[in-house]
């Protein structure tokens, strides 16, 4: 097949496009990459290389979260040469409504959650004639021996950025003035997600609606989730919060990569060491390797996956993770994965104490789960999984 990938101004994606353009180009498909940034005409992913692409039909376009499929451009492009476009959302598609609305004819979308594939079917049925589950993917690397054990440089990292909570909620008052009924609504739901952990932003919304007895119709509902985003990234970083924080008071060395860190409550503390504000994507996977207990807070994905968890366990490094129905689902905790309760973090300290005294333990469930996902959960699955569908 003849097959349009695409680079954006995301690098974690464009690391990702990377991974399956190694794999279809391994089975023999003609791909190429257009990168959306506009480089110049010389560059061999610039649109006039593009053009010359185009001279013969193109079967398949494969973006993430519909880059190079979502503007108008593109939509009618793929519908004039009756391509196929496939489009990976990495995260909840209540960030992706207008995607969901309009995009090419041929259209296929793949969400990293049963719940969100259920949210789309419910709220975007029509709209999106197919949608699929596909777990997030791990990269396996070449490395020629791991990092022994009792010799890596990080007891715990954390890769991942941190920003303020109340600064992401305080986003709503973009939309929604201080004072105005739609603001406090969104405060009420605020409070709402803060003491239930185990709930998806979108059942928040509906269980604040009904609590506060409003009449709303489906076209208000939806636009009730859409303005949730700030939320939703509102709760992650409380958790990021306070999964770090419980761990640095209790004296834990910690190692934090990525953004914004010094704005964290424990920023000041001697042991927590912030390693790097922002690095490529693959670098990240050799500072893992570097760990023997690599933290993952899940984002608010309830029945579902991140690649997070797979990198880690593909650097043969145990991630330490709260769960999601689809990890308990494949997963088993203590003999592949090691989990906390975000309900129960006081027994956190506990936990990451057992693991660090207990290497030969740990190594085992590292060694297992390692093999599992190297199995299952890389960028050749996915390829699978996409491939199965173009037939």
């Amino acid at each position: 097949m003849r097959i349009v990938l695409f680079y954006s101004g995301i690098e974690s994606f464009n690391y990702f496009t990377d991974q399956l353009v190694k794999e279809l180009t391994y089975r023999n498909h003609e791909v190429f990459v257009l990168d959306l940034r506009n480089p110049s005409a010389e560059d061999p992913h610039s649109y006039a290389h593009f053009t010359s692409f185009l001279q013969e039909k193109v079967d398949l376009a494969i973006c993430f979260d519909g880059f190079g499929l979502k503007e108008e451009l593109f939509i009618e492009l793929w519908n004039a040469q009756d391509t196929l476009a496939i489009n990976i959302l990495m995260d909840h598609p209540l960030r992706f409504h207008p995607t969901m609305e309009q995009h090419p004819r041929r259209y296929i979308q793949f969400c990293c959650d049963r719940n969100h594939v259920d949210y789309v079917r419910k709220y975007f049925g029509r709209e999106v004639a197919q949608v699929e589950f596909m777990p997030h993917a791990g990269t396996v690397m070449e490395r020629e021996q791991k990092v022994p054990f009792s010799q890596r440089k990080y007891d715990i990292l954390f890769s991942g950025t941190y920003y303020r909570p109340k600064e992401q909620l305080a986003k709503i008052n973009q939309w929604f003035p201080e004072g105005e009924p739609m603001n406090e609504f969104y405060k009420v739901m605020a409070d709402y997600m803060l003491e239930h952990s185990e709930l998806t932003t979108e059942q928040a919304a509906l269980d604040t609606i009904r609590q506060l007895h409003m009449q709303v119709s489906d076209q208000q509902r939806k636009t009730i989730f859409r303005c949730s985003e700030p939320l939703d990234w509102m709760v992650r970083m409380y958790q990021r919060e306070r999964v770090i924080r419980v761990l640095a008071e209790a004296g834990f060395d910690l190692w934090l990569l990525g953004r914004g860190w010094e704005d964290h409550p424990c920023a000041g503390y001697g042991n927590v060491h912030w390693l790097n504000d922002r690095i490529p994507f693959a670098e990240t996977l050799s500072y893992m390797a570097e760990a023997k207990i690599n933290l993952n807070v899940m984002p608010w994905f309830k029945a579902g996956t991140h690649d997070r968890i797979f990198n880690i366990l593909l650097q043969h490094s145990l991630p330490l993770t709260d769960t999601s129905s689809w990890i308990d689902e494949n997963y088993t905790a203590g003999e592949e994965i090691a989990i906390y309760d975000l309900k129960d973090l006081e027994r956190l300290p506990q936990i990451v104490q057992r693991l660090l005294q207990d290497e030969r333990r740990t190594e085992e469930m590292i060694q297992k789960g390692y093999e599992k996902t190297k199995r299952n959960y890389t960028w050749k699955n996915c390829v699978d999984q996409i491939l199965q569908l173009c037939k």
